[in-house]
């Protein structure tokens, strides 16, 4: 378990605190690409790590990412008019570049000083894998003194090749992030009802083998590797005769998460967590296949919620939420799903948000099988501990550090950890290959 102190700086991500500006070391997803379709559209609302902000999109096609409030009189620039490459209030038409400068302040005198002074906070940003990221640290001398983006292998492959989009998660980030760090939870949470086949799950992601390994082996034994992104995490479990299967995921500083669950060939599918305030986050989630293009049942399946995509509304709100308790049925939990709740990700949501707003882990009692999650609580409290006594994470500047894979795979139980990696990815820590900059340019 975390002393009370420890619970405080994994879960607390406002401006002021050690985890916020941790967090601002590294580029953060703000909105899908898509929820910005047109140059000169209408402003969206922002809220990410405890800021409440606007973004848009340009003239010429950019995003800015902006502070909502106009310096002259307090007016909310949600309202304004996004033209010319600038926000304009309409309140009295001062007008802010992307960088936050005023270029256009109709009711002052030429000759004031405001005109040079006058400016707004604004962030740079980047679209990458479909998605608007945004630097929200110390800003360099020079924008191309900004470190590159993390290179994901979601937005290395085509676009036809991927499903990416976005579900609210009503509880802290840390809590979250820890589930999907927990495989072990697969052994009951996702299974049909005891008395109920594992082929009576079409939710899962899983064939009817590998469910049943998961069901009949809750303890799985835990191995790690550690690298400089983060670290692969392999659980392994009894299979049939003399084999072990295993499932291997990645966290990588400071919030993504890559499932366990794909087999060669199969689809991969990863998170990322991004507090949008302490009580409530943004995952955004998505899929992919390095290999082909998402076929149309793939993308069909995707889009209503298969998997850890969730089935979402228009708002990207889950329909299974904590206002009508996730849909939870009764009497499916009795004789179909060991929850009641349909859905792999509705399930993860429900036991997440359930656990409180905000987990209080002095009260814990942890597991073998929590390795994981004490894995990760260790890394990304001794970055934010190091980062408060001056020292940076390397790790945010180094990109092709994020370009790395996880997955299942059967192996001979003989096999160690380090070769089951080097059989499933020929590689020791499962990184795909070098990546250049201009890719992510």
């Amino acid at each position: 378990m975390l002393g009370a102190a420890d619970n405080e700086l994994l879960t607390r991500t406002g401006p002021n605190t050690d985890m916020g500006r941790y967090f601002r070391c590294f580029w953060m997803p703000i909105a899908l690409s898509r929820e910005l379709p047109d140059c000169d559209g209408a402003p969206i609302k922002v809220k990410v790590l405890g800021e409440d902000l606007i973004a848009f999109r340009a003239t010429d096609g950019r995003v800015g990412l902006v502070e909502p409030t106009c310096p002259h009189r307090g007016a909310n620039l949600f309202f304004g008019r996004n033209e010319d490459c600038a926000i304009r209030c309409v309140y009295h038409g001062w007008k802010f570049d992307l960088e936050g400068n005023a270029i256009e302040m109709p009711n002052v005198p030429p000759d004031a000083k405001y005109h040079a002074e006058m400016r707004i906070k604004a962030y740079p940003t980047r679209e990458f894998a479909e998605m608007v990221w945004a630097w929200m640290g110390p800003l360099p001398s020079s924008p191309s003194q900004l470190p590159p983006l993390p290179a994901l292998e979601v937005g290395l492959v085509p676009p036809e090749h991927r499903f990416v989009s976005k579900k609210l998660q009503q509880c802290n980030w840390a809590q979250s992030i820890e589930g999907a760090l927990d495989t072990a939870h697969f052994s009951f949470l996702h299974m049909p009802a005891p008395n109920v086949a594992t082929t009576s799950n079409p939710n899962a992601n899983a064939d009817q083998k590998r469910l049943q390994w998961m069901r009949n082996d809750p303890m799985p034994q835990f191995s790690f590797v550690d690298h400089d992104a983060g670290f692969v995490a392999g659980a392994s479990r009894r299979a049939d005769g003399n084999e072990l299967y295993w499932r291997i995921s990645q966290f990588l500083t400071p919030n993504h998460s890559l499932a366990p669950n794909a087999l060669p060939g199969e689809n991969y599918q990863g998170q990322t967590w991004v507090p949008i305030s302490d009580t409530e986050c943004w995952i955004y989630t998505y899929a992919w296949n390095p290999l082909r293009e998402l076929s149309a049942v793939e993308r069909n399946k995707l889009t209503s919620g298969h998997g850890v995509i969730g089935e979402t509304g228009p708002d990207f709100i889950p329909l299974s939420n904590r206002n009508n308790d996730y849909r939870i049925n009764r009497e499916d939990q009795k004789h179909k799903t060991f929850t009641g709740v349909n859905g792999v990700s509705e399930q993860d949501a429900m036991i997440q948000d359930s656990q409180g707003l905000i987990a209080d882990r002095t009260l814990e009692h942890l597991t073998p099988t929590d390795a994981a999650v004490v894995r990760f609580r260790r890394v990304v409290l001794k970055g934010a501990r190091e980062l408060s006594a001056g020292v940076a994470p390397k790790v945010a500047t180094n990109c092709e550090a994020y370009c790395v894979r996880s997955g299942s795979t059967i192996a001979a139980e003989n096999l160690s950890f380090a070769d089951v990696m080097l059989q499933r990815f020929d590689n020791p820590i499962g990184q795909v290959q070098s990546v250049k900059q201009k890719e992510l340019e």
